[in-house]
């Protein structure tokens, strides 16, 4: 893991902000010294899965995905630590894909384990957050977006720094909404993730008064690398007519054939084009464009949702450590969901945590390769108490029972 130092070439103006910060570290390291120094033991679990095949390895998963977001929050939060007197560590376990998953997740709680940041699928989170040994610790979620872990089958020792399906969903819809694109089709892969994904945008788009005029199921097995200018146009071609083509293809098989290859001229959004994300390369607004450059000096490539994810877990964390006072996973749970917390996230407004579905909320960039094309929520999406509810299960349509009567 390489460390970072904010001290370390530091420009003027660099400087002059960071005494701007004087104040707001003294005041930490007030409460800080108040509530009493600690270490907190944060353990990075992460399940290696090997992908799908695509077909396109053109953009290879990183092999610290979502780690390498994990370390540069550490760094951040260490920083920070020395003026509060806290300290933190990260202690990882890391299960190959041909290995058992709960043995070395019992074996990790066995050692001292209590708050877990967790990178792994929705079932291996699952059987986590189920065992007798984690009952009282607490985990977040870094890399499973189903909407069922924030429904049906939440847990309560479970919170979610990943957006859900539901959520880059519903950025979307409030974008389609806001461009009064009215005619849609949709063309779904056969992936799990491609038909979550799909659900979800059908579930958005009815949530906010759309509707598809059409849909197809993306079945082909030819290489598109060689067949897109012929296979594609005949596949679009019975479409009904449409303003948008939405595309559901999340681990990048097909889409990126689909575009500039459609029987109409048409944009696209969804997994290819205009893509709801919770992070990407190009987001550079609201102080963003110094944690690109950090990570990418650190790692020598973008960071992506996963590592931004893992980044706001121990982030958040960090936070609740100094302004609960408390390492005990009780207290830090319990801060994360109150009122109080408020979590610097480089998005414009502060990340927080729903109290009736432990997600956590965030704005949702939508994105092209080169730059971010808007920012939901948008304006003249109202909620009573905070707008970014409108992405996602707001409390009165939450099937969370977990979590109990937040109120």
């Amino acid at each position: 893991m390489r460390a970072l130092s904010f001290a370390a070439g530091l420009s003027f103006a660099a400087r002059a902000a960071g005494l701007a910060l004087t104040a707001q570290a003294a005041g930490l390291l007030f409460a800080a010294q108040a509530a009493g120094a600690g270490e907190l033991r944060i353990d990075w679990i992460e399940r290696q899965v090997t992908p799908p095949p695509v077909l396109s390895n053109m953009q290879a998963r990183p092999e610290d995905l979502g780690r390498a977001g994990a370390a540069l929050a550490l760094a951040d939060i260490s920083t920070t630590g020395k003026f509060t007197g806290q300290s933190y560590r990260i202690t990882d376990t890391v299960v190959p894909p041909e290995a058992e998953f709960l043995p070395a997740a019992r074996a990790a709680l066995g050692a001292g384990a209590r708050v877990l940041v967790v990178r792994a699928p929705a079932e291996d989170l699952l059987a986590l957050a189920d065992l007798p040994e984690a009952k009282g610790a607490l985990i977040l979620n870094t890399a499973a977006p189903e909407d069922a872990l924030r429904g049906p089958g939440c847990r309560a020792n479970v919170l979610h720094t990943l957006p859900s399906y539901a959520m880059r969903a519903d950025a979307l819809a409030q974008f389609i909404v806001t461009k009064r694109w009215t005619r849609l089709a949709l063309i779904a892969g056969t992936h799990p993730e491609d038909t979550a994904f799909a659900a979800a945008l059908r579930a958005s788009l009815t949530k906010f008064g759309l509707a598809l005029a059409g849909e197809k199921t993306w079945a082909y097995d030819a290489d598109m690398r060689r067949a897109a200018a012929a296979e594609v146009p005949l596949f679009t071609q019975d479409l009904p007519a449409h303003d948008l083509l939405l595309v559901a293809d999340e681990p990048g098989d097909f889409a990126r054939y689909v575009a500039y290859n459609t029987w109409e001229p048409r944009l696209l959004a969804g997994s290819e084009g205009a893509k709801p994300v919770g992070w990407a390369g190009v987001v550079e607004q609201n102080g963003a464009a110094q944690l690109q450059n950090r990570f990418r000096e650190a790692t020598g490539r973008e960071m992506r949702a996963e590592d931004y994810a893992a980044w706001a877990a121990v982030a958040a964390l960090g936070e609740a450590v100094t302004r609960a006072g408390t390492t005990e996973p009780a207290g830090l749970r319990a801060w994360l969901l109150s009122d109080a917390a408020r979590i610097g996230g480089f998005l414009g407004r502060p990340l927080s945590f729903r109290p009736w579905d432990g997600q956590m909320r965030q704005p949702i960039p939508i994105v092209t390769e080169r730059a971010v094309v808007a920012l939901a929520p948008f304006e003249g999406f109202l909620h009573a108490t905070n707008e970014l509810d409108t992405l996602g299960p707001d409390r009165p349509e939450t099937l969370c029972q977990a979590f109990g009567d937040p109120e």
